[in-house]
């Protein structure tokens, strides 16, 4: 790894942080969709930030978690549970984006929010041991 990697890394935890900042706005003003999205981006930020360090990146969304998912979760250096909430926060993220119709809730927006604030911390952990 060299110092660019670990400098690009570093950013992209900053973008997950202040995704999730974002995020909480969108959700104390109500703007639920908007919410789900931002928190989708700072999880997806923060995966990002551990592909910084290796030799493989993406720039499809999908390519991205589901490279996560198979080298990071499926071999268990995160919980499977993770991998669970990582894909429904995508998917609602694309409905709330995609769907004319779809009408988020506070709730699921606070349970996304929880979702994206977990994510940043087991990656940020797992960034430290690295």
């Amino acid at each position: 790894m060299d110092n660019r990697q670990k400098e690009l890394s570093e950013y992209r935890v900053q973008e997950a942080d202040n995704s999730l900042k974002a995020s909480m706005n969108c959700l104390n003003s109500g703007l639920y969709k908007d919410s789900i999205n931002r928190s989708y981006y700072a999880a997806f930020y923060a995966i990002k930030a551990i592909l910084a360090l290796g030799t493989v990146d993406f720039k499809r969304h999908k390519d991205v978690v589901a490279y996560f998912n198979k080298e990071y979760v499926a071999t268990g250096v995160f919980p499977r549970e993770l991998g669970k909430r990582i894909g429904t926060l995508k998917q609602l993220r694309e409905k709330s984006d995609y769907d004319d119709f779809y009408i988020a809730s506070k709730e699921k927006a606070i349970e996304q929010y929880a979702t994206a604030e977990q994510v940043i911390k087991s990656i940020k952990e797992y960034l430290l041991e690295q």
